[in-house]
Protein backbone atom coordinates (compact mmCIF):
# COMPACT_ATOMS: atom_id res chain seq x y z
CA UNK A 1 0.00 0.00 0.00
CA UNK A 2 1.91 2.83 -1.38
CA UNK A 3 -0.20 6.07 -0.21
CA UNK A 4 -3.22 5.69 2.19
CA UNK A 5 -6.24 7.99 3.46
CA UNK A 6 -6.58 7.73 6.97
CA UNK A 7 -9.89 9.03 8.10
CA UNK A 8 -9.67 9.94 12.16
CA UNK A 9 -13.22 8.88 13.76
CA UNK A 10 -12.69 10.32 17.97
CA UNK A 11 -13.60 9.88 21.46
CA UNK A 12 -16.62 12.10 21.87
CA UNK A 13 -15.52 13.77 25.02
CA UNK A 14 -12.00 12.62 25.85
CA UNK A 15 -8.54 15.06 24.98
CA UNK A 16 -7.44 13.05 22.09
CA UNK A 17 -4.86 15.79 21.05
CA UNK A 18 -1.79 14.12 22.05
CA UNK A 19 -2.84 11.34 19.59
CA UNK A 20 -4.28 12.92 16.86
CA UNK A 21 -1.23 15.31 16.66
CA UNK A 22 1.28 12.72 16.86
CA UNK A 23 -0.85 11.15 13.53
CA UNK A 24 -0.52 14.25 12.09
CA UNK A 25 3.23 14.66 12.16
CA UNK A 26 3.28 11.12 10.94
CA UNK A 27 1.22 11.69 8.33
CA UNK A 28 3.50 15.02 6.89
CA UNK A 29 6.35 12.92 7.02
CA UNK A 30 4.60 10.61 4.71
CA UNK A 31 2.54 12.65 2.89
CA UNK A 32 -0.66 10.90 3.59
CA UNK A 33 -4.35 12.42 3.99
CA UNK A 34 -6.28 12.99 6.87
CA UNK A 35 -9.63 13.85 6.96
CA UNK A 36 -12.03 14.11 10.33
CA UNK A 37 -15.80 14.92 10.73
CA UNK A 38 -17.00 18.14 9.97
CA UNK A 39 -18.27 18.10 13.41
CA UNK A 40 -14.76 17.30 14.94
CA UNK A 41 -12.75 20.30 13.22
CA UNK A 42 -12.17 22.38 16.01
CA UNK A 43 -10.04 19.04 17.83
CA UNK A 44 -7.72 18.38 15.09
CA UNK A 45 -4.80 20.56 13.53
CA UNK A 46 -5.55 22.40 10.63
CA UNK A 47 -3.45 20.07 8.32
CA UNK A 48 -6.62 17.35 8.85
CA UNK A 49 -9.35 17.73 6.18
CA UNK A 50 -13.01 18.29 7.39
CA UNK A 51 -15.37 16.22 5.73
CA UNK A 52 -19.24 15.77 5.73
CA UNK A 53 -20.01 12.41 7.99
CA UNK A 54 -21.55 10.16 5.68
CA UNK A 55 -17.95 11.25 3.55
CA UNK A 56 -15.35 10.23 6.13
CA UNK A 57 -15.59 6.51 5.38
CA UNK A 58 -16.23 6.47 1.53
CA UNK A 59 -13.04 8.43 1.30
CA UNK A 60 -11.23 7.06 3.45
CA UNK A 61 -8.71 3.84 2.47
CA UNK A 62 -8.36 3.22 6.79
CA UNK A 63 -9.82 4.20 9.38
CA UNK A 64 -8.48 5.33 13.03
CA UNK A 65 -10.46 5.03 16.00
CA UNK A 66 -8.81 6.78 19.28
CA UNK A 67 -10.98 6.09 22.27
CA UNK A 68 -11.94 2.90 23.49
CA UNK A 69 -14.09 -0.25 22.63
CA UNK A 70 -17.16 2.55 21.89
CA UNK A 71 -15.32 4.60 19.60
CA UNK A 72 -14.45 1.15 17.40
CA UNK A 73 -17.60 0.41 17.82
CA UNK A 74 -18.92 3.77 16.18
CA UNK A 75 -15.96 3.70 13.28
CA UNK A 76 -17.03 0.05 12.19
CA UNK A 77 -20.98 1.46 11.83
CA UNK A 78 -19.73 4.07 9.91
CA UNK A 79 -17.93 2.41 7.13
CA UNK A 80 -20.87 -0.72 7.23
CA UNK A 81 -22.14 -0.12 4.01
CA UNK A 82 -18.57 -0.33 2.49
CA UNK A 83 -15.90 -1.76 5.31
CA UNK A 84 -13.08 -0.33 5.82
CA UNK A 85 -10.13 -1.57 7.79
CA UNK A 86 -10.47 0.03 11.29
CA UNK A 87 -7.08 0.62 13.46
CA UNK A 88 -8.20 1.02 16.89
CA UNK A 89 -5.82 3.71 19.13
CA UNK A 90 -6.92 2.65 22.90
CA UNK A 91 -7.48 5.63 25.13
CA UNK A 92 -10.34 3.31 27.05
CA UNK A 93 -9.93 1.07 30.37
CA UNK A 94 -11.26 -2.18 29.19
CA UNK A 95 -10.97 -2.52 25.38
CA UNK A 96 -10.99 -5.78 23.30
CA UNK A 97 -11.69 -4.53 20.46
CA UNK A 98 -8.51 -1.87 20.40
CA UNK A 99 -4.95 -2.93 18.85
CA UNK A 100 -2.39 -0.28 20.05
CA UNK A 101 -1.05 2.09 22.56
CA UNK A 102 -0.49 5.28 21.97
CA UNK A 103 3.17 5.07 22.07
CA UNK A 104 3.32 2.42 20.05
CA UNK A 105 1.61 4.40 17.40
CA UNK A 106 4.22 5.53 15.27
CA UNK A 107 5.41 2.32 14.33
CA UNK A 108 2.08 0.96 14.02
CA UNK A 109 1.41 3.70 11.09
CA UNK A 110 4.30 2.53 9.32
CA UNK A 111 3.33 -1.05 8.96
CA UNK A 112 -0.16 0.49 8.19
CA UNK A 113 1.62 2.19 5.28
CA UNK A 114 3.76 -1.10 4.24
CA UNK A 115 0.58 -3.04 4.22
CA UNK A 116 2.16 -5.08 7.24
CA UNK A 117 -1.07 -6.20 8.74
CA UNK A 118 -3.93 -8.57 8.66
CA UNK A 119 -7.92 -8.04 9.09
CA UNK A 120 -10.10 -9.35 11.53
CA UNK A 121 -13.33 -9.68 10.00
CA UNK A 122 -16.89 -8.31 11.97
CA UNK A 123 -20.23 -9.69 12.45
CA UNK A 124 -22.95 -7.46 12.91
CA UNK A 125 -26.79 -7.56 13.57
CA UNK A 126 -28.95 -5.86 11.06
CA UNK A 127 -32.03 -4.50 12.92
CA UNK A 128 -35.20 -3.30 11.80
CA UNK A 129 -36.55 -1.33 14.68
CA UNK A 130 -39.74 -0.20 14.28
CA UNK A 131 -39.04 0.56 10.62
CA UNK A 132 -36.07 2.15 10.87
CA UNK A 133 -32.74 0.44 10.11
CA UNK A 134 -29.90 0.28 12.24
CA UNK A 135 -26.88 -2.02 13.03
CA UNK A 136 -25.03 -3.55 16.24
CA UNK A 137 -21.75 -5.06 16.12
CA UNK A 138 -21.73 -5.13 19.90
CA UNK A 139 -25.63 -5.73 20.71
CA UNK A 140 -29.13 -4.56 20.63
CA UNK A 141 -30.86 -4.66 23.74
CA UNK A 142 -34.87 -3.62 24.94
CA UNK A 143 -34.38 -2.18 28.33
CA UNK A 144 -37.39 -1.22 31.01
CA UNK A 145 -37.59 2.72 32.37
CA UNK A 146 -36.71 1.23 36.49
CA UNK A 147 -40.20 1.86 38.23
CA UNK A 148 -42.47 1.16 35.25
CA UNK A 149 -42.60 -2.46 35.08
CA UNK A 150 -41.25 -4.90 32.95
CA UNK A 151 -40.13 -5.20 29.26
CA UNK A 152 -42.47 -8.09 28.16
CA UNK A 153 -42.17 -9.06 24.73
CA UNK A 154 -42.48 -12.44 22.50
CA UNK A 155 -39.87 -14.31 20.38
CA UNK A 156 -40.26 -15.52 16.94
CA UNK A 157 -37.27 -17.59 14.73
CA UNK A 158 -38.02 -17.54 11.51
CA UNK A 159 -41.73 -16.77 12.03
CA UNK A 160 -41.75 -19.37 14.72
CA UNK A 161 -42.73 -18.58 17.86
CA UNK A 162 -40.67 -19.79 20.62
CA UNK A 163 -42.79 -17.91 24.15
CA UNK A 164 -42.60 -14.63 25.55
CA UNK A 165 -40.36 -12.85 28.17
CA UNK A 166 -40.69 -10.78 31.07
CA UNK A 167 -37.54 -8.69 32.00
CA UNK A 168 -35.17 -5.98 33.31
CA UNK A 169 -34.07 -5.99 29.95
CA UNK A 170 -33.58 -8.38 27.16
CA UNK A 171 -30.55 -8.14 25.16
CA UNK A 172 -29.48 -10.10 21.48
CA UNK A 173 -25.70 -9.98 20.86
CA UNK A 174 -23.37 -11.05 18.09
CA UNK A 175 -20.26 -13.20 19.47
CA UNK A 176 -18.09 -10.40 20.04
CA UNK A 177 -21.19 -9.01 22.09
CA UNK A 178 -21.03 -11.78 24.58
CA UNK A 179 -18.20 -10.21 26.47
CA UNK A 180 -20.55 -6.77 27.33
CA UNK A 181 -24.42 -6.49 27.89
CA UNK A 182 -25.18 -9.92 27.38
CA UNK A 183 -22.42 -11.61 29.62
CA UNK A 184 -23.20 -9.09 32.33
CA UNK A 185 -26.75 -10.52 32.35
CA UNK A 186 -25.46 -14.03 32.70
CA UNK A 187 -25.51 -15.08 29.06
CA UNK A 188 -22.50 -16.92 27.63
CA UNK A 189 -18.74 -16.09 26.51
CA UNK A 190 -18.77 -17.16 22.84
CA UNK A 191 -15.90 -17.52 20.29
CA UNK A 192 -15.45 -15.04 17.89
CA UNK A 193 -15.08 -17.79 15.54
CA UNK A 194 -18.26 -18.83 15.83
CA UNK A 195 -20.62 -17.46 13.61
CA UNK A 196 -24.12 -17.36 16.15
CA UNK A 197 -26.30 -15.01 18.05
CA UNK A 198 -27.23 -14.94 21.82
CA UNK A 199 -30.50 -13.62 23.05
CA UNK A 200 -29.95 -13.11 26.97
CA UNK A 201 -33.07 -11.96 29.21
CA UNK A 202 -31.25 -9.85 32.32
CA UNK A 203 -33.25 -10.46 35.52
CA UNK A 204 -36.10 -12.64 34.07
CA UNK A 205 -39.56 -12.77 36.30
CA UNK A 206 -41.41 -15.32 33.81
CA UNK A 207 -41.52 -16.61 30.61
CA UNK A 208 -38.03 -18.11 28.93
CA UNK A 209 -35.20 -17.51 31.94
CA UNK A 210 -32.17 -18.55 30.04
CA UNK A 211 -30.05 -17.77 27.16
CA UNK A 212 -30.81 -18.67 23.62
CA UNK A 213 -28.08 -19.28 21.01
CA UNK A 214 -29.09 -19.48 17.55
CA UNK A 215 -27.53 -19.77 14.32
CA UNK A 216 -26.63 -17.10 11.51
CA UNK A 217 -29.38 -17.94 9.03
CA UNK A 218 -32.18 -17.58 11.66
CA UNK A 219 -33.80 -14.24 11.83
CA UNK A 220 -35.25 -13.00 15.52
CA UNK A 221 -38.23 -11.55 15.83
CA UNK A 222 -39.56 -9.22 19.08
CA UNK A 223 -42.80 -7.95 19.32
CA UNK A 224 -43.63 -6.12 22.86
CA UNK A 225 -46.95 -6.64 24.73
CA UNK A 226 -49.82 -5.07 25.43
CA UNK A 227 -48.89 -3.65 29.11
CA UNK A 228 -45.06 -3.36 28.88
CA UNK A 229 -43.11 -1.42 30.77
CA UNK A 230 -42.02 1.67 28.30
CA UNK A 231 -39.06 0.64 26.86
CA UNK A 232 -35.48 2.27 25.79
CA UNK A 233 -33.91 0.82 22.87
CA UNK A 234 -29.90 0.77 22.59
CA UNK A 235 -27.57 -0.03 19.91
CA UNK A 236 -23.85 -0.87 20.75
CA UNK A 237 -24.80 1.02 24.15
CA UNK A 238 -26.50 4.07 22.76
CA UNK A 239 -29.73 5.28 22.84
CA UNK A 240 -32.29 5.20 19.78
CA UNK A 241 -35.44 5.26 21.29
CA UNK A 242 -37.05 5.86 24.64
CA UNK A 243 -40.66 5.14 25.98
CA UNK A 244 -41.70 3.27 23.92
CA UNK A 245 -44.32 0.78 24.72
CA UNK A 246 -45.13 -1.14 21.83
CA UNK A 247 -43.59 -1.78 18.42
CA UNK A 248 -41.35 -4.78 17.33
CA UNK A 249 -37.63 -5.43 16.54
CA UNK A 250 -36.06 -7.55 13.69
CA UNK A 251 -32.94 -9.26 13.87
CA UNK A 252 -30.74 -10.58 11.86
CA UNK A 253 -26.89 -11.46 11.47
CA UNK A 254 -24.75 -9.84 8.81
CA UNK A 255 -21.30 -11.56 8.76
CA UNK A 256 -18.16 -9.75 7.11
CA UNK A 257 -19.82 -6.27 8.34
CA UNK A 258 -16.57 -4.69 9.81
CA UNK A 259 -12.98 -5.07 9.35
CA UNK A 260 -10.45 -4.04 12.25
CA UNK A 261 -6.96 -4.04 11.67
CA UNK A 262 -4.64 -6.57 14.07
CA UNK A 263 -0.66 -5.94 13.91
CA UNK A 264 -0.24 -9.00 16.11
CA UNK A 265 -3.01 -11.42 16.48
CA UNK A 266 -1.13 -13.48 18.81
CA UNK A 267 -0.19 -11.14 21.49
CA UNK A 268 -4.06 -9.42 20.47
CA UNK A 269 -5.26 -13.24 21.55
CA UNK A 270 -3.59 -13.23 24.68
CA UNK A 271 -4.17 -9.67 26.21
CA UNK A 272 -7.78 -10.66 25.63
CA UNK A 273 -7.55 -14.00 27.45
CA UNK A 274 -6.39 -12.05 30.38
CA UNK A 275 -8.86 -9.65 30.09
CA UNK A 276 -11.23 -12.14 30.06
CA UNK A 277 -9.86 -14.02 33.20
CA UNK A 278 -10.60 -10.15 34.78
CA UNK A 279 -13.98 -10.65 34.11
CA UNK A 280 -14.84 -12.56 36.89
CA UNK A 281 -12.42 -12.03 39.54
CA UNK A 282 -14.28 -9.88 42.82
CA UNK A 283 -11.05 -7.70 43.66
CA UNK A 284 -9.68 -4.65 43.52
CA UNK A 285 -7.23 -2.95 40.67
CA UNK A 286 -4.43 -3.00 43.44
CA UNK A 287 -4.98 -6.05 44.10
CA UNK A 288 -5.23 -7.36 40.54
CA UNK A 289 -1.75 -6.12 40.13
CA UNK A 290 -0.30 -8.66 42.55
CA UNK A 291 -1.78 -11.48 40.38
CA UNK A 292 0.52 -10.54 37.33
CA UNK A 293 3.82 -11.67 36.24
CA UNK A 294 6.62 -9.47 38.06
CA UNK A 295 8.04 -8.13 34.55
CA UNK A 296 4.32 -7.27 33.68
CA UNK A 297 4.00 -5.18 36.74
CA UNK A 298 7.00 -3.22 36.27
CA UNK A 299 6.07 -2.74 32.49
CA UNK A 300 3.05 -1.36 33.96
CA UNK A 301 4.41 0.79 36.41
CA UNK A 302 2.59 3.48 37.48
CA UNK A 303 -0.36 2.79 35.32
CA UNK A 304 -4.04 2.24 35.90
CA UNK A 305 -5.69 -1.15 35.80
CA UNK A 306 -9.05 -1.28 35.57
CA UNK A 307 -11.21 -0.64 38.17
CA UNK A 308 -13.37 -3.78 39.15
CA UNK A 309 -16.79 -4.26 37.18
Amino acid sequence: MDRIRLGLVLHPTRDVSPVVNTIAAWAARHEVALTVRAQDRQRVPESVRPVPEKQLAAGSDVLVSIGGDGTMLGALRAAVHDPKPVLGVHLGRLGFLVEVEPPELPAALDRLLAGEFTVESHSCLACDVCGDDVVAFNDIALIRRPGQGFVTATLAVDGQQYGYYRCDALVVSTPSGSTAYSYAAGGPLISPATRAVVVTPSAPMSGISRSVVLSLEETIHLELRPGSAPVAVEVDGQVIRDGSTSGSVHVRYRPDAGLVVRLDPRRYQERSQLKLSLLDLPLLPEQLRELLPEDLRRQLGRRELPPPR
